[in-house]
This record gives structure tokens, C-alpha cells and sequence, in this order.
């Protein structure tokens, strides 16, 4: 809104043209975002506390979690508006990219809001079935995946990029690409809901992530960037820069609230919305396997719970004390904010590993 604004001014005032610039409007949103986190957070925190939407424990995880029970949760709500409200504000609305990013984050954030209130608010343990759960990400992530193939404007758009190698992609045909386009949304969304189970120890990751693909997305959509960091140009993706910072932004203002001690949960609503968002942008700026290298903690938090899974059913024994596996280390007699500053250094080296690509090939 704010840029049709600018440039309807910058026909007169040469001064507004700057607006135009992607790189001064993702430092505006993320400046904003975070302010809109600090105003509505202690509103949101009270309204959710005053609704009784506490958090329920379970009996048999690591005993230091009891006292979390009652913990507002839901918190994802905050981000969801801080991430909406200034993506509407800063970014180019007439950008195809936008809209469908927007519309798949809140479209996952209402699957999870449904889960979080039934649990929370209905008293309802099992909360959303897994079934009903997964039919509304399918229907997202193949949607998403669909109209990516029917508006691309170059076959490139289609080839898996393999990092560190120069001539190394693998194209796809329409059932390939939405095969991948559904692992990577719906996995990534499900990955940072299993994550989200210490103090910020899913929102801090999310952040990083969220800044290193806002350096890809801001390459792909410059044709020149691109073409010298042997990058795929996509034409229009240099816009969701502004709406992953705005993503940056708004996860900073949430860890101010959701901190060790944290005075309220992201939830359902929150995590589902924000790994649906990342595996979305990874997709559009063809960086999947870069996601899956910068997001190892999501990866390794869901492989340990699907191995544990797996290995009770076929052997009855259990591969980790608990999973997910920040559970395991906490059993195992790490504090809860070792466990969590320990798993962001190592998103902080992962991260670090998968912007070499950018140059690495």
C-alpha cells in the first residue's frame, strides 16, 4: 500500500523514488514488523490469558516442563498479524509471488488455529485429526505447486539446483515438480511444528532461515545477481525479500515474548504457518535442498521423531529417550536453554553453509 503510495508521489517528489528500492523496504519491514510485535504482544498475551487458552503438558516428558502448563499459548497469532500487516504495508501487492506466499501462510496458520483451539479452547486432546490436518496442507502445497508450473515463465523454473555444482540440475515434468513442491511445503511446516517445543527454540531458527532465503530470493529476481552467482533468475521473486523480512522481523519481536521463561507458546497456529512460508519461498527461488541444509535442526528434529516411530512399531524398542530429539538431550541432563542455544548455533553454522552455495558452485 505504502508503495503505490510513494510512487504516486515520486511523480512529483523525486525524493519518494527511493521506496522503490527492495532492499530500503525490507529494512522498513523488518523495522516494522518488529514494532508491530512489540505494541500487540502484551495485548495478545493478556487477551489469550484471559481466554484460558493455557498450554497442556505431557506426564510422561522431562518433569522441569510442568510448570510450563497454563502458558498462553497460540502466540502464533502475533506473528501471523505482525507478518501480514507489514507485508501489506511495504511490499509490491501487484507481485504474483506475494499474494501466493500470503495466502499459504494464512491459509496453514487457520489449519493450525483450528488444531490450537480445539485443544486449548474445546478441551479437546486430540484437537484437529492428523487426517483433517494433512488434507488441508495437501490441498495448500499442491495448489501453490500448480499454480507455480501454469505462471512460470521459463522451464528453468522447474529444475532442481544441486548446490556447489555449476551444471548440476535435474529438470522436472509437472507430476515430479508437484510431488516435490508437497514434501517440501507440507514436510517443512510439519518439520517446525516438531521443533516447536522448547523456549525459542523453533522461532529463533525459523529467523535465520528466513533472513539467508531473503538473500536468494533478493538474487534470483536480479537478472544480473543471478547471472554471476550462476543463480536461477526468477523474475518478480526479489519482492518476497520484503516478505521474509518481514518474517525476520516479526519472529525477533515473538522471541522477545517467547524467551526462557516464555510467556507464551507459538503453537499450532504459528509454527505450521511459518514452516509452510519457508518451504513456499524455497520453492519459487529454487533453493529446496539449500532449505533442507539451512533447516538441518527442522530435519533432524522430524527424522528422530519418525525413526522412533518406526523402530517401536517393528522392534517395540525405542531408538531416543523421547522424541522429538530436543526432548532426548533434555532426558539426557541438558538444561532447556542449553538445548536451545546449542541447536541455534548450529542453525547459525548450517545457515552459514548453505549461503556458500551462493558463491560455491
Amino acid at each position: 500500500m505504502l508503495l503505490w503510495l510513494a510512487d504516486w508521489l515520486g511523480d512529483s517528489i523525486r525524493a519518494f523514488n527511493v521506496f522503490s528500492y527492495i532492499t530500503l523496504r525490507a529494512v522498513l519491514a523488518t523495522m516494522t514488523s518488529l514494532f508491530i510485535s512489540f505494541l500487540l504482544g502484551p495485548w495478545v498475551i493478556r487477551k489469550l490469558t484471559e481466554l484460558k487458552v493455557g498450554q497442556a503438558v505431557r506426564d510422561d516428558g522431562p518433569q522441569t516442563h510442568l510448570v510450563k502448563a497454563g502458558t498462553p499459548t497460540m502466540g502464533g497469532t502475533l506473528i501471523l498479524l505482525s507478518i501480514g500487516l507489514t507485508t501489506l504495508l511495504w511490499a509490491d501487492l501487484n507481485n504474483r509471488f506475494i499474494w501466493l506466499v500470503l495466502l499459504v501462510t494464512l491459509g496453514t496458520g487457520v489449519i493450525g488455529f483450528i488444531d490450537d483451539y480445539k485443544k486449548v479452547a474445546l478441551r479437546n486432546p486430540a484437537g484437529l485429526s492428523a487426517r483433517a490436518k494433512l488434507a488441508g496442507q495437501s490441498v495448500l502445497a499442491l495448489a501453490a505447486g500448480w499454480y507455480l508450473w501454469h505462471s512460470a515463465p521459463s522451464p528453468t523454473s522447474f529444475e532442481l539446483i544441486v548446490p556447489f555444482f555449476k551444471h548440476v540440475a535435474y529438470p522436472f515434468g509437472l507430476f515430479g515438480f508437484m510431488v516435490l513442491t508437497y514434501c517440501v511445503i507440507v514436510g517443512t511446516s510439519n518439520a517446525v511444528n516438531l521443533t516447536d517445543g522448547l523456549d525459542g527454540l523453533a522461532i529463533m531458527p525459523t529467523v535465520m532461515v528466513a533472513s539467508a532465503l531473503a538473500i536468494f530470493a533478493y538474487v534470483a529476481g536480479n537478472a544480473k545477481f543471478a547471472a554471476y552467482l550462476l543463480q536461477p533468475h526468477i523474475p518478480g521473486a526479489g519482492e518476497l525479500t520484503v516478505f521474509l523480512a518481514a518474517m525476520a522481523g516479526s519472529g525477533l519481536g515473538f522471541l522477545w515474548f517467547n524467551a526462557y521463561p516464555a510467556e507464551v507458546f507459538m503453537g499450532d497456529v504459528g509454527a505450521l504457518a511459518l514452516g509452510a512460508a519457508l518451504g513456499t519461498v524455497a520453492v519459487i527461488v529454487r533453493q529446496e535442498i539449500v532449505l533442507f541444509v539451512m533447516g538441518g535442526v527442522f530435519v533432524m528434529e522430524a527424522l528422530s521423531v519418525m525413526i522412533q516411530v518406526a523402530s517401536f512399531k517393528l522392534t517395540g524398542k525405542r531408538v531416543f529417550r523421547m522424541a522429538p530429539l530436543h526432548h532426548h538431550y533434555e532426558l539426557k541432563g541438558w538444561k532447556e536453554t542449553q538445548v536451545v542455544v546449542r541447536f541455534w548455533i548450529i542453525t547459525m553454522l548450517l545457515v552459514l553453509a548453505g549461503l556458500a552455495t551462493l558463491k560455491l558452485r
